[in-house]
């Protein structure tokens, strides 16, 4: 393969981290396992990572899970939110943290992986190597199958700060024509974000809230509602099948309703072998 072609399909990342040396350490650990891995902007807190995400579409990046400002898992949160073009996929997140007890049984699913400092190259290398297979494979039919992300980011978050960690949302209070009803969660099909309001769908209605989808993902059970796209979160119980259309997108049939709702590229991977 050309220089130039190397160039032209080299992996990109974001790497963030509040201590220089430690951002050091990971770029050189970085280029001695994966040479051609080229990191395109760095960060020192997570307001930084989320902005520099954005900025530059990378493929990875390594998040610190404690910094200031926010967390490495609350910019996670904010990453897997962005909205970017549909083609663009949301990068693969990789945490870096001091503590195994954030990482062990989360990281099992395949979701994201995590690195413990201070980065050992075997486990670096490693890492590299599970990056370059999901990537590979990323918005295919032969992606892995993992669980939600918001599953990984909800348990992480009440790990971190477990007198913050609160119940899920069991009703939606939403507008119905002039009349304010009361939805409980369970029945909702699923919720379709439309400019300034969300739309609540269930078997027997249609209704609108204010609250965007953004804010809807932390505030609902992550076993129960999956995000298929930057504007839809679904109900997994009213999934009734999967198919593929003529551009190859995935899309959902819903139990007791007509429309079909698109999974966007970046969310490929849910319905891996259901």
């Amino acid at each position: 393969m050309s220089e130039q072609a190397n160039r032209m399909t080299a992996r990109r990342a974001v790497l963030a981290d509040d201590e220089r040396l430690m951002r050091e350490q990971m770029r050189a650990r970085l280029a001695e396992v994966w040479p051609e891995l080229v990191i395109v902007a760095e960060a020192k807190n997570g307001l930084e990572a989320v902005q520099a995400v954005r900025e530059h579409k990378p493929d990875i990046v390594f998040l610190d899970i404690r910094m200031p400002g926010l967390t490495g898992v609350e910019a996670a949160r904010q990453i897997a939110q962005l909205d970017l073009d549909d083609d663009a996929l949301l990068p693969e997140i990789v945490f870096v943290t001091a503590y195994d007890q954030y990482a062990i049984e989360a990281f099992e699913q395949g979701v994201a992986d995590y690195v413990l400092k201070p980065a050992e190259r075997e486990r670096l290398a490693l890492t590299a190597a599970r990056l370059e297979k999901r990537l590979a494979t990323r918005g295919t039919a032969d992606a892995p199958a993992s669980a939600p992300i918001q599953q990984l980011l909800h348990r992480l978050s009440a790990q971190l700060d477990p007198g913050a960690a609160a119940g899920y949302l069991q009703w939606i209070q939403a507008s119905v024509g002039a009349a304010i009803q009361m939805i409980p969660v369970a029945d909702v099909l699923f919720f379709i974000s439309d400019e300034k309001y969300t739309r609540v769908q269930t078997a027997q209605l249609e209704a609108l809230i204010r609250k965007p989808i953004k804010e809807l993902v932390d505030e609902l059970d992550p076993k129960l509602f999956w995000q298929i796209h930057r504007s839809t979160l679904v109900n997994v119980n009213a999934v009734a099948g999967v198919t593929r259309d003529f551009r190859g997108r995935q899309i959902v049939s819903v139990k007791g309703h007509p429309e079909k709702l698109e999974v966007s590229r970046s969310y490929a991977g849910l319905f891996k072998g259901m």
